[in-house]
């Protein structure tokens, strides 16, 4: 477990559906969901690729690609809607109090921009800094993220670095202006392990030096178990299970987390033992069941699971581990 964290929220989202328009007409990709992130706290996000991740936290700063968009729902930041903010306050919030980490730095970072001038703007911008000193900034975030030789590489392309380091770029990018929030989108993909433990390492460190809160967005249950606080875990666009990390590993409620959790290698396992996996395939965007849309996949569906979708419960009473499932909310009233 993490720092002890703060219970005033910083982060709270609500009933935020998304959706894509196709040549079939409106599909919803993300349903629902109901997420929040305290002050000091870290809440990993994960769940199988296109699960709406990315979409939700991409949404909150109204960065969705065209033909996406939010359709209902609320995202309060601080004491302040998102949602109804102008452009012009967004981008205040935007770079400034929250930061945001990039899946894939190659493609997020540009590539005819030296790096010195890619870390300067925001702080040009956000902060009203001088070139002198938003210089001096970008020499001591690349210091702080653990790049060697910071003053040289303020010259450096993009392509001249390893993958590695142009992750702590825009690590460095996205902590420039000291953000309350900082979401991190997959920052190790890609990356070998030796790397993603330097990552993993970096963020726990300049989280407890700055006192942020922070967004890690994953499919890896296995990387962030050391990392954060809290974990949400979404299923085609909606939150199924939350609950504190080592809540989460001991007493996994929904069928979705323990399948998800079943089918990581232990130490302990058998050399020849296969590994868990879950059958079928998460539902297309336009062509979600009726009911809970993991009820076609799950071992324990009942018939109540394909007619009505299930709402976030606590279990056994703890407000901290919520599930949405009618089994366990039934087992859990049987008990």
């Amino acid at each position: 477990m993490m720092n002890a964290t703060s219970n005033e929220r910083l982060l709270d989202v609500k009933d935020l559906t998304i959706e894509i328009d196709t040549r079939r007409g409106p599909a919803v990709v993300v349903d629902g969901i109901d997420l929040y992130v305290n002050k000091g706290e870290t809440l990993g996000v994960v769940g199988e690729s296109g699960c709406g991740k990315s979409l939700t936290m991409l949404s909150l700063m109204r960065l969705l690609p065209n033909k996406i968009k939010v359709t209902k729902g609320s995202a309060t930041f601080d004491g302040r809607d998102l949602q109804t903010m102008s452009n012009g306050e967004l981008r205040k919030v935007r770079g400034g109090d929250v930061g945001f980490v990039f899946q894939d730095p190659m493609t997020s970072l540009n590539p005819v921009m030296r790096i010195g001038d890619q870390i300067c703007e925001p702080l040009i911008y956000h902060r009203k800094m001088s070139k002198k000193e938003a210089r001096a900034r970008a020499v001591e975030l690349l210091r702080l993220v653990g790049i060697p030789g910071p003053e040289e590489r303020l010259m450096a392309y993009p392509h001249e670095l390893s993958g590695g380091m142009r992750q702590r770029v825009m690590i460095a990018i996205g902590l420039a202006c000291n953000p309350k929030l900082l979401i991190a989108d997959e920052p190790t993909t890609a990356l070998d392990v030796t790397i993603q433990a330097q990552i993993v390492d970096l963020v726990k460190d300049l989280r407890a030096k700055l006192g942020m809160s922070v967004v890690w967005i994953t499919h890896d249950l296995a990387l962030i178990a050391g990392l954060v606080d809290r974990v949400a875990v979404l299923y085609a666009g909606t939150v199924v299970e939350d609950a504190p990390v080592d809540e989460l590993y001991a007493r996994p409620s929904h069928p979705y987390t323990r399948g998800l959790l079943s089918s990581i290698p232990k130490l302990s396992d058998a050399p020849a033992s296969r590994l868990s996996s879950i059958g079928g395939t998460p539902p297309e965007p336009g062509r979600r069941p009726k009911g809970c849309p993991f009820a076609p996949r799950c071992p324990l569906a009942e018939a109540v699971c394909h007619e009505r979708v299930p709402r976030l419960e606590p279990i056994a009473g703890n407000k901290a581990h919520r599930a949405a499932c009618f089994v366990v909310q039934r087992m859990q009233e049987a008990a």
